[in-house]
């Protein structure tokens, strides 16, 4: 009985509160994030872009724009990075990160982003992070 009436008053001690206190927060998720930001939550747990750091699940992705794929000292890669003779730019990044395994078959990579405008997002800021 005890626990029904700290449930009953907390549920009536809700409806005390302020109309000001009981209005839901803005919906902010129609603002556009940043490339920092997405890149953050998307990809900053497999990946870092600090010039020197140590690569985690995924390559350091400092510098990525205009490196050789499957090229970065000290990462080992899947097998299908060893036939991958190109360069990364802004447009295998795009093809990359809309389905890796269909880019390079074996791809460790499980992350796919399906949204166009976040893709370029993240590319775009990749490409400062030289």
């Amino acid at each position: 009985m005890r626990t029904m009436a700290v449930v009953l008053g907390v549920a009536v001690g809700a409806l005390a509160l302020p109309a000001a206190a009981q209005m839901p927060l803005p919906d902010d998720s129609s603002a556009p994030m940043d490339g920092a930001t997405l890149f953050l939550n998307q990809c900053g747990t497999c990946h870092t872009v600090e010039h020197g750091a140590a690569p985690r699940q995924g390559p350091n992705l400092a510098g990525v724009v205009g490196r050789k794929a499957g090229s970065l000292p000290g990462f080992t890669y899947s097998a299908g990075f060893a036939k991958a003779g190109w360069t990364w730019d802004a447009a295998r990044l795009d093809t990359w990160l809309s389905n890796p395994q269909a880019m390079i078959p074996g791809a460790v990579m499980l992350y796919k982003q399906a949204d166009p405008a976040t893709r370029k997002t993240i590319i775009d800021w990749l490409k400062d992070q030289h």
